[in-house]
């Protein structure tokens, strides 16, 4: 029998790891800073006394709201990853299975290619992103109400075919556009950065992330009883009819947003829950807040990696996720005997 490490101890240890890891990461990018410039900075910015104004703004403004931003991302993605796993009771499901990030695109296209939101400002582009993934929600949501039911079954093809044609608009809003760099901004948006990060991107996706873990906490039993099947859920009183429409709408806010501020990451949210049950197992209390934690940890040293591996330039967090993550997660696999719910 494979043993399972204790969730509570396991997870205090990644929260404190991603806390050491987001002031370590402060310190890479273009231009190096040495680990200690970088506390006495941050101290000096909370006690009001700002001893070099060179490095304040690079700390600051720019590499530690991009840090937490990136801990925020990470542990919203493996949340919304573990939700959608649970919702639609398919260990290959991830955060985007629904189509939330491909109307994300549409939103985020249109602000590049047409000029839409300009009123917004630097709130374009997440203004149009966070739009566009809330009418796609609805959308999938009202298809798949339509076609008989919230089913997991419906949910999964209303969701593929739709954002099959969120896609196609996009590639039309693209081709039709004057501009002949709209095809390369809206692909590097579309495969995820954090390097537009600033202070006040970070309240409402922390909020967001933090509301939605208490909440699933709140109701792991019921998660723990959906997970085993529908039937089952319903003899132990679960109203599953209700839950799955909770689930469903909570994790495309929760994808909506985080798109909203760093586009679309892929992988996080499928194989950081994954992990999480390899280790602690497949209950929702004690995997939750694992999977977290340590997609947190996980996003802040790949956009650490992204920022170094081939500097001057920025690599697309996307690409490093698959290329970082698919062989973790081999190796975990190989190691430990794998469950997910209740089925080996």
């Amino acid at each position: 029998m494979t043993r399972r490490l204790r969730a509570g101890p396991l997870t205090a240890l990644l929260a404190v790891l991603t806390a050491v890891s987001i002031l370590l990461s402060v310190a890479f990018g273009a231009e190096h800073i040495p680990i200690g410039d970088v506390w006495r900075t941050i101290v000096g910015r909370l006690g009001g006394d700002v001893a070099d104004a060179a490095y304040d703004v690079i700390i600051w403004d720019l590499r530690l709201p991009r840090s937490v931003l990136a801990a925020v991302v990470g542990a919203g993605l493996a949340l919304a990853g573990a939700l959608m796993q649970a919702l639609v009771r398919n260990p290959l499901a991830e955060p985007y299975l629904l189509g939330v990030s491909a109307g994300a695109a549409v939103g985020a296209t249109a602000v590049m290619t047409l000029g839409a939101l300009a009123g917004l400002g630097v709130w374009a582009l997440s203004g149009g992103a966070l739009l566009g993934a809330l009418v796609a929600t609805v959308t999938v949501y009202t298809v798949a109400r339509a076609q008989g039911g919230l089913t997991a079954l419906r949910l999964i093809l209303s969701g593929v075919v739709l954002s099959s044609a969120f896609m196609a608009l996009s590639s039309l809003l693209v081709f039709t556009a004057g501009d002949p760099h709209a095809a390369e901004g809206v692909m590097f948006w579309m495969l995820g950065s954090v390097a537009g990060a600033t202070w006040a991107k970070v309240p409402l996706a922390g909020a967001v992330v933090v509301i939605t873990l208490a909440a699933m906490l709140a109701i792991h039993s019921w998660l723990d009883a959906y997970a085993a099947g529908s039937d089952t859920a319903t003899s132990l009183g679960v109203p599953v009819r209700g839950l799955r429409t909770t689930l469903f709408v909570i994790q495309g806010v929760l994808v909506g947003v985080l798109v909203a501020v760093s586009g679309g990451i892929g992988f996080v949210g499928l194989i950081v829950p994954h992990a999480a049950r390899l280790v602690v197992g497949a209950t929702h209390r004690a995997m939750l807040p694992v999977a977290v934690c340590g997609g947190a940890l996980f996003l802040v040293w790949v956009d650490v990696i992204s920022r170094v591996a081939a500097a001057p330039r920025e690599m697309p967090l996307g690409i490093l996720t698959g290329l970082i993550g698919a062989p973790i997660f081999l190796f975990l696999m190989g190691r430990r005997r794998y469950e997910f719910g209740n089925s080996s």
